[in-house]
């Protein structure tokens, strides 16, 4: 094998793979990155078979030859030396050539490299996936979905399910669900599905987060293809495969209240502070906690008391408040995590009681809510 290609180019390619390397792996092949050569152009694989990612690099686009090949082949290295080596060459173009019993050499400029490779042909194959059910959704918008709902998946392996985010498709709309049992966020958008099909699987949210940090925002649609136990996205020049979570996901649209006894409504960005403010004081140990109560005149108290730092106290108007007074006490890390998720100057959050969950959900926007379950505070 060997080729000469842009320094820029492979280095990107490198660090969307390496997403899916890992050094705890119980198959040591996998610590390396898979280089496949050949007449259209490279192939990058990286996986520690949760996740696997494999990155193209053409041979020319748009006219400039990015990789020039000069004998196809395939090679594994480790990954950790191949992702340094390569971020740290001196030029911008790099050659890598594989000699006998798999050295390979990487050229740049006056810099010269070996590295022991390993036989690609021990390199676990990708899933092959059927495409006959696929969907496509706009990248940007698959990219806010996930940061709307996987902050909220557990991070306890007791009940491994909750680690992941729950996709439901029917009737032409994706909802997203992630829960840790302490709260809850819920994003929903119309997509088109070929011949209506439906789904309901769980993707584990640490696949998730690793997708939306490699794929670009824009408005290009990105191909999701779902099987038993795969799903796989499709975007330009990328393929990103995740295992799907094994189990059924809990009922959850029981825990979200239909009715509420007080609803306010209240400027995020000011409400985000204000908290933040408060749990200045609460961040000793767990009891992460602030209090809310609303007082006359449209007028909301957040405060926050630890005995052996201090307490705080401040008072914020809202737009309106309706129906009962209230008291309740919130973790302020979950509340604050939802608030940055949701979108809009202005929030609604609905009460339906001091010690039941609550809602919390921008105006004028039905696709997307978040609900917290309240601290019982004595």
């Amino acid at each position: 094998m060997k080729f000469i290609i842009q320094r820029d180019r492979l280095v990107q390619s490198v660090q969307d793979v390496m997403k899916a390397v890992t050094s705890r792996t119980t198959i040591p092949i996998l610590t390396g990155i898979k280089i496949t050569a050949t007449a259209e152009g490279v192939t990058l694989t990286g996986s520690d078979s949760d996740i696997s990612i494999e990155s193209f690099i053409p041979k020319e686009e748009g006219g400039d030859e990015i990789v020039e090949i000069k004998q196809s082949g395939a090679i594994v290295l480790q990954a950790k030396f191949f992702s340094e080596i390569v971020k740290k060459l001196p030029t911008d173009s790099v050659e890598i050539e594989v000699l006998g019993s798999l050295q390979t050499v990487i050229r740049s400029g006056k810099s010269e490299f070996n590295l022991n490779g390993l036989d690609a042909e021990e390199y676990p194959h990708l899933p092959q996936i059927e495409e006959n059910n696929k969907f496509h959704i706009a990248t940007d918008l698959l990219k806010a979905m996930i940061r709307q709902t996987h902050f909220a998946v557990s991070t306890s392996e007791t009940r491994p399910i909750l680690t992941g985010v729950n996709w439901k498709i029917e009737n032409g709309e994706l909802n997203c669900i992630a829960t840790d049992s302490h709260r809850l966020a819920l994003r929903k958008s119309k997509i088109e599905t070929e011949n209506n099909a439906n789904y309901n699987v769980v993707i584990p949210g640490k696949s998730l987060n690793e997708l939306s940090k490699i794929i670009d925002d824009s408005n290009e649609l990105i191909d999701i293809v779902i099987t038993e136990n795969q799903i796989l996205f499709k975007a330009k020049h990328l393929l990103f495969f995740s295992r799907l979570l094994e189990g059924n996901y809990p009922d959850t649209s029981r825990l979200i209240p239909s009715e509420s006894k007080t609803e306010v409504i209240v400027n995020t960005k000011e409400f985000l502070q204000a908290i933040d403010r408060a749990s200045l004081l609460a961040r000793e140990g767990r009891n992460n906690v602030v209090k809310f109560s609303t007082i006359e005149d449209r007028t909301i108290e957040i405060s926050s008391n630890t005995p052996e730092v201090g307490k705080v106290i401040e008072e914020i108007q809202s737009q309106s408040i309706d129906g009962e007074e209230l008291k309740i006490s919130f973790s302020a890390k979950y509340m604050m995590d939802a608030l940055k998720a949701l979108e809009g100057t202005d929030i609604k959050v609905s009460f339906t009681g001091a010690m039941r969950p609550f809602v919390i959900r921008p105006l004028h926007d039905e696709t997307i809510l978040q609900l917290i379950l309240p601290v019982r505070t004595y």
